[in-house]
């Protein structure tokens, strides 16, 4: 374990800096590496979980006032992404974020997840609910829900093309089909989105391609197909979803507010599926006002 300083900044001025504790911890086959940091009061850590081709970078923004608003936050790369292990077999995410959360002294937590990081945060609600206080779940995929917008589909297709081609480029398009999905959107081209926002995903895409290419096809996540099991959950759950994400994403936000008793759903204006870096203020009121409201 290694510590290190984190300064974070706002509109309103910069952090004071904070100590950050990082290190890996070990799961089954490999390891996962985390950051954490803040004290916070007695109770409840916020957990942020990242989403698919990403790393916990994609919460720095988040990470930084979370913590100093006083509450212990920790942020982690998943299995087969960023600087934990590459798939070797056949594993379970939410298994993967419970031995962290014993690793880490955290009874329960509160999630919050976007795209993947909000399948695996359902997940681990309904294994563990006990080990769950409330969710927030941005831009939500769901374990158990096949993707049906043609969008979506048809950029999946190529993106197999291009891993069967085995071609000089095949990376490159392969992730350039992934911004095309889940940074521009079905509603606008690509040179209608923030060129720093998109250089900075695909650079997270990349890294994990090159790290991480070994894992493709080694082993199938287990899930519990959450999809059909939504009403079971009995925690406080905020939903955030962007106006130009895909008709998936849209009715997975409406489905988890649907089924989930008390959910809440706020629509991000002006983003597509990275809503917390396209309308960051917009998400970090929601996210906050959620927090806030929260019986500790």
């Amino acid at each position: 374990m290694t510590t290190q300083g984190i300064a974070g900044n706002q509109e309103s001025g910069a952090w004071p800096e904070t100590e950050v504790e990082n290190g890996t911890i070990p799961i089954e086959n490999g390891e996962l590496f985390y950051e954490a940091a803040g004290t916070g009061p007695e109770g409840p850590s916020v957990v942020l979980l990242h989403g698919g081709m990403l790393d916990q970078r994609m919460w720095d923004e988040q990470f930084a006032w979370l913590v100093h608003s006083g509450l212990r936050t920790v942020r982690y790369d998943a299995r087969g992404h960023g600087l934990s292990s590459t798939v070797d077999g056949d594993y379970a995410n939410h298994e993967d974020l419970r031995e962290l959360l014993d690793h880490l002294g955290i009874a329960d937590a509160i999630l919050v997840g976007l795209s993947h990081g909000a399948r695996v945060a359902l997940d681990m609600a309904l294994t563990h609910p006990d080990r769950v206080f409330a969710l927030a779940l941005a831009s939500p995929g769901i374990s158990g829900r096949a993707f049906t917008d043609p969008f979506v589909l048809e950029h999946i297709k190529e993106q197999v093309a291009a891993v069967e081609a085995a071609e000089e480029d095949s990376a490159e398009r392969y992730i350039e089909h992934f911004l095309r999905m889940w940074v521009d959107g079905p509603h606008r081209e690509p040179s209608a989105v923030d060129p720093v926002l998109r250089e900075r995903m695909r650079a997270s895409a990349d890294a994990n391609v090159v790290v991480h290419a070994g894992g493709m096809g080694a082993g199938m996540p287990i899930e519990v197909g959450a999809y059909e099991r939504l009403a079971e959950i009995r925690v406080p759950t905020l939903v955030l979803d962007g106006d130009l994400d895909c008709s998936d994403i849209s009715a997975n936000a409406h489905a988890i507010t649907l089924a989930v008793p008390g959910a809440q759903r706020v629509r991000i204006p002006g983003a597509a599926h990275m809503v917390n870096l396209e309308n960051t203020p917009h998400f970090d009121h929601a996210l906050h006002a959620f927090l806030s409201g929260l019986p500790y």
